[in-house]
């Protein structure tokens, strides 16, 4: 019966596969994202204990745990099977050809019983492995066993080439793979910090005496059976108070439960979340197309079911065959839809790996095929049900009396068929509408003046893990700006909306001693602020003479200037780092004074405005690894492969990685807003093809049953202007009806959305009335050909036809 009707059948195969195949496609992002589980034995157990200050410490940077504190609730705590502490770590694997950086935790020896790891190969750290003067050891990661040592199991006992260690480490074990990291807050704004990569390598750790105060822990617990988050955070806290009078250095924090689970699926739920309901409104109007077309198509057969009843067949014979039919359509549409899905996903992967976290976590596999069957039968389900009941309602009599192809639809299908295509329209102008407020969020970030220039700039993480620091630098320096095409380079650590810079507190001149202040800084080469197009506003620019053997400086962003320093200038003022009166440790200086301030930039977020920093010289106040960031006098690409070979001809294992432009690093900082952006335009563009195709099949349906009407009206005098306003007015109807609705509808979805906005609220009134308004217009135009047909019936060839 299909294959007799291949326009048709091909129409509803489309409209299905096209709702079904979105779905299906966010579907497989949110199962590999956050259905799929850590690879921890029961990690719904497993709970990060997290630092929070206390009401009379709010406002100052927070702590991550001291040893001597989570050593304690070891002891004490009756919550908790295991606690473990860890460190993010990050070192390079040496190599001649030039280095590789690795990411790495360094953990306690309880740490892989507590998440519950093993070894795929070898063994986990035992308590000879923690001992002061042990011979170093390190469990590999997965991944890392892979690419560089081919998955050989003659790893175990090697010794591997790793910078800052004079004594090789041994390998011990290899892990299983889709391991990732525990997050390590004071690490977050490190260059190489990534939280959802794959972990690379774990070393042991354990406190040494002369630790145990000093506050750069992350804590992770598995709670026993039965016992609830709240319950073990308040144990913690009673053991806490009580060891805060014993250590008056260790107040100021208290301890706040999270499951891992939650942390790691946090940053996907963000943008998944709205887009499956975006989805899931693509699959409902797919659906009431669907439905829309078998009730026409029901319509036009009422005759031949009458036959079949008369002919025998039973009523649930007639409702079987329609289910079938419809079931038929869906597996066709789910089959195709899948197809679409899995492309899709491939595209998602191409394009969205700045955009959604562990996307690499992504299968194609069985989940999809029955997600995608599932919203097959699901769809054949919703679009069959009215259809097969209006079938077992209808009488023989009417079915062979009433029912030909010039009969009427009664009044209640058509009332359906309007209330489908009200439905849809309302569904699809909520989509447009958060389609419309992404857009906008996107033209406002466009628009956003981040006090920097970023056009012709090429940036690259660099690292010298052998010889001198300063005479690498120094000679880098001079190497690359020797190269034709380069007009400067700097280096950098802390280049804007990388993430990266120094959290820490300062004492300011003029300001209490015991009130500092919590500021983000960074530390840079001279010149850097010429190159991105920062003016300095008042005093110097840092120089090459402000090195290791000049005193201290510091330049200020025009932010610090104006809050700390308000009708003031701030030149010649002091810096300290909390307790001015201390002497500062070897190799770091204490004070600096400001010589400098510069134009304010968004450099942490381009969403957010210009907050206080401070920018150290690089001479004075080093980094191990940062970023050479060069500006070039036409494409910044084009000079990659002459900066890399100068770099390694000054040091052959100098590791140089993640060439970007500057224009690639805003565009990766907006990730997760251009994905949706882009998402969420597509699923409204398919919802309005199909609600325009519904509301021009209903019209088009109404103008062929009201043939004898429309003759009637002309015959008596009705002009061409009657019968079209008269159409018209059914669609406007319908359009209005859904817009009102459609109103609602999209304040719920672009609530959902508020996180990705910028500059434009969830319920903007202008993007309501421009997509309303945009709307109507089009649908307007999809009302027109139906209405023009009615305009050009026949009185006298329709009244003989009755």
């Amino acid at each position: 019966m299909l294959a007799k009707r291949p326009g048709f059948t091909l129409i509803a195969v489309l409209t299905l596969a096209l709702g079904i195949g979105a779905t299906a496609a966010v579907f497989s992002l949110i199962q590999g994202v956050l259905l799929t589980p850590p690879p921890y034995d029961d990690p719904q157990r497993l709970v990060l204990v997290e630092p929070a200050l206390t009401v009379e410490e709010q406002g100052g940077p927070t702590p991550d745990w001291a040893a001597a504190q989570w050593l304690r609730w070891q002891e004490e705590a009756k919550s908790f099977e295991g606690i473990a502490a860890h460190v993010w770590s990050f070192s390079f694997l040496v190599s001649e050809d030039g280095s590789e950086s690795l990411e790495g935790m360094r953990v306690t020896r309880e740490y892989f019983d507590v998440v519950g790891l093993e070894p795929l190969i070898g063994r986990t750290f035992e308590a000879a492995d923690t001992e002061p003067g042990a011979d170093p050891v390190m469990i590999l990661g997965h991944d890392l066993w892979l690419r560089r040592f081919g998955g050989d199991p003659a790893v175990l006992g090697q010794t591997l080439r790793i910078s800052r260690q004079e004594t090789p480490p041994t390998v011990i074990g290899v892990m299983p793979p889709g391991v990732r990291f525990l997050p390590s807050a004071r690490a977050s704004r490190e260059p190489n910090y990534d939280v959802d990569a794959l972990v690379d390598f774990w070393a042991p750790a354990a406190p040494t005496p002369e630790v145990l105060m000093r506050r750069f822990w992350s804590v992770v617990a598995r709670l026993e059976q039965g016992v609830t988050p709240e319950s073990a955070r308040a144990e913690l806290e009673l053991i806490d108070a009580r060891h805060v009078r014993e250590e008056p250095d260790l107040a100021g924090t208290v301890p706040r439960l999270r499951s891992v689970v939650d942390f790691m699926n946090a940053g996907g739920r963000r943008i998944l979340l709205p887009l499956l309901g975006a989805a899931g409104l693509v699959l409902l109007i797919a659906c009431g197309n669907a439905a829309a077309l078998l009730l026409v198509r029901g319509l036009q057969r009422q005759h031949e079911y009458g036959v079949r009843r008369a002919l025998g067949a039973r009523r649930f014979a007639l409702i079987l065959q329609v289910v079938s039919e419809s079931l038929a359509l869906a597996l066709l549409g789910g089959a195709l839809g899948v197809v679409l899905a899995i492309g899709i996903v491939r595209m998602f992967k191409a394009i969205g790996s700045h955009a959604v976290p562990r996307l690499d976590t992504v299968t194609l596999g069985w989940p999809v095929l029955l997600y995608g069957l599932g919203a097959a039968v699901a769809a054949a389900l919703l679009a069959a049900i009215y259809p097969a009941l209006r079938t077992a309602r209808l009488s023989q009599f009417s079915m062979l009396s009433g029912a030909s192809s010039k009969s009427s639809a009664g009044r209640a299908e058509r009332r359906l068929l309007s209330a489908v295509t009200m439905i849809q329209a309302a569904l699809t102008l909520a989509l447009l509408v958060g389609a419309g407020l992404l857009i906008r969020t996107m033209g406002n970030l466009a628009r956003v003046d981040s006090g920097y220039d970023t056009e012709s700039v090429l940036t690259m993480s660099v690292t010298a893990v052998e010889g001198s620091w300063a005479d690498f630098h120094r000679q880098a320096l001079e190497r690359v700006a020797a190269i034709p095409g380069v007009d400067k380079a700097a280096f950098a650590w802390g280049v804007p909306l990388t993430g990266n810079n120094w959290p820490g507190e300062f004492e300011i001149e003029g300001r209490a001693a015991d009130d500092p202040v919590a500021l983000p800084s960074r530390s840079v080469t001279p010149g850097y602020f010429e190159l991105l197009g920062q003016q300095i506003v008042e005093g110097r620019d840092l120089r090459s003479s402000d090195d290791s053997e000049a005193p201290p400086v510091a330049v200020v962003n025009q932010a610090l200037a104006d809050r700390y320093f308000p009708g003031a200038t701030p030149l010649g003022k002091k810096l300290w780092f909390p307790g001015r009166q201390q002497e500062a440790p070897p190799g770091m200086a204490s004070r600096f004074e400001i010589v400098g301030v510069v134009s304010n930039a968004r450099t942490d977020d381009l969403t957010r405005a210009s907050e206080p920093e401070i920018y150290y010289s690089l001479w004075q106040r080093g980094a191990f690894s940062k970023h050479l960031v060069v500006r070039t006098s036409g494409d910044a690409l084009s000079v990659a492969g002459e900066v890399q070979r100068a770099l390694h001809e000054v040091a052959p294992t100098a590791a140089v990685e993640n060439l970007k432009t500057l224009e690639q690093i805003r565009g990766d900082s907006v990730a997760s807003r251009s994905f949706a952006t882009g998402l969420l335009v597509a699923f409204a563009i398919v919802a309005s093809v199909l609600t325009l195709g519904g509301l021009y099949g209903v019209l088009s349906l109404s103008v062929a049953l009201r043939r004898r009407e429309i003759a009637i009206r002309t015959a008596v005098g009705a002009g061409r202007g009657n019968v079209l306003s008269m159409i018209l007015k059914q669609g406007l109807l319908l359009i209005g009806v859904g817009i009102a609705a459609g109103s609602a509808a999209s304040v719920l979805l672009s609530r959902g959305l508020g996180a990705l906005l910028f500059e434009v609220e969830p319920t903007d009134p202008a993007t309501l009335l421009v997509v309303a308004v945009a709307f109507a217009s089009v649908a307007l135009v999809a009302c027109w050909f139906p209405a023009s047909r009615a305009t050009r019936v026949d009185p006298v060839q329709a009244l003989r036809e009755e």
